[in-house]
């Protein structure tokens, strides 16, 4: 027997219940002044949990044959994106937010490589709700870190467009595991290991970004640089338009950009 008394199940109406007043949940909404925190980068890459992820993150990708994604990587794409933000005077809430980005953006690895960079946009989402950060604030690090991606990804903001300079960037001997990089059939090591110096420079008055590269051609001929690369510095070239920029890139001392 139903509430309403006419012994059919699923007839008569609920007791008790009153439709949502949509209008008095927003004026009561709109009376609340909710306070958030401005939350720092030094505050993140300080952080014992963000710590943790990173490092996690990186054990998946060393079991699955990557090169290093962890602190070091991390850390020098923070810096580098940070310097960009600062060498074009972009607003100091930008270099902050940039920099946290870019000590997020492989956290999702520890799930899974594929679409890592939603995972990790995921993974900040749920960090800095904790923190109290505003969250137009968490959405702009959100659309950075889930637009790094070569494959799919855009520079929508300025977060975005630093991080992808910064992480793209970043190839180094140092962020190979293998103990033959010569030898393997991976052309990421041999890439990587051929990278014996990585610099990144940006001309403010010029309004220029330079990549310089010293590559052993010994080890990986510059082919092998632009046969996984090309996609990565044509999105550098987006990310520096973004910028009001442009971007260049330096091989052995040869403009090839």
């Amino acid at each position: 027997m139903n509430k309403a008394g006419n012994g059919k199940v699923g007839e008569g109406r609920a007791v008790g219940k009153k439709p949502i007043d949509a209008e008095a949940l927003r004026a009561r909404a709109a009376g609340r002044k909710p306070t958030y925190r401005a939350v720092t980068f030094d505050e993140i890459r300080h952080d014992a949990e963000v710590i943790a992820l990173i490092e996690g993150a990186d054990l998946t990708l060393a079991a699955m044959g990557f090169t290093d994604h962890g602190i070091r990587h991390i850390s020098r794409v923070a810096n580098r994106a940070m310097m960009i933000c600062k060498e074009l005077t972009l607003p100091e809430r930008d270099r902050q937010l940039a920099g946290i980005a870019a000590y997020l953006h492989d956290t999702g690895n520890s799930v899974h490589r594929v679409d890592h960079a939603q995972s990790s946009a995921l993974i900040a989402f749920n960090l800095l709700t904790r923190k109290g950060m505003d969250p137009l604030e968490i959405a702009a690090v959100m659309a950075a870190i889930g637009n790094h991606d070569e494959h799919v990804g855009e520079p929508v903001n300025n977060a975005a467009a630093v991080l992808i300079l910064a992480d793209k960037s970043d190839v180094l001997r140092s962020r190979v595991r293998s103990a033959t990089p010569m030898l393997t059939r991976d052309i990421h090591d041999r890439v990587n290991y051929a990278s014996t110096d990585s610099q990144m420079s940006v001309d403010r008055e010029a309004r220029l970004i330079t990549l310089k590269l010293t590559i052993d051609t010994r080890v990986s001929p510059v082919m092998e640089y632009f046969e996984i690369f090309l996609a990565r510095m044509a999105m550098c070239r987006r990310a520096a338009n973004y910028l009001n920029s442009d971007f260049s890139l330096i091989i052995n001392g040869n403009r090839l950009l």
